[in-house]
C-alpha cells in the first residue's frame, strides 16, 4: 500500500505539488480566521444566592447558609 502511494507521488509530481500548495493556502486562510484572545478571561463566575429564612437574621443567614454555599 505504501509502495503504491510512493510510486504515485513520484510519477505525478505536479498533482502532489498542487495538492500541497492548496493545503498550504487553506491553512493560511484558516489561521487568519482563527480568533485568539491575547488576554484570557480570568474573572470569577458570579452567582446570586437567594436564601429565605424567616427565623434567622440577615447576618446569621449569611454566616450560616450563604457563605457555606459560595
Amino acid at each position: 500500500m505504501l509502495n503504491h502511494i510512493i510510486t504515485f507521488s513520484i510519477q505525478n509530481k505536479l498533482i502532489v505539488g498542487l495538492f500541497t500548495l492548496a493545503l498550504m493556502v487553506w491553512r493560511i486562510y484558516s489561521i487568519s480566521k482563527l480568533r485568539i484572545d491575547s488576554v484570557p478571561n480570568t474573572t470569577d463566575n458570579k452567582v446570586m444566592v437567594i436564601t429565605v429564612t424567616p427565623s434567622l437574621a440577615a447576618q446569621e443567614a449569611e454566616r450560616l447558609i450563604t457563605f457555606l454555599v459560595e
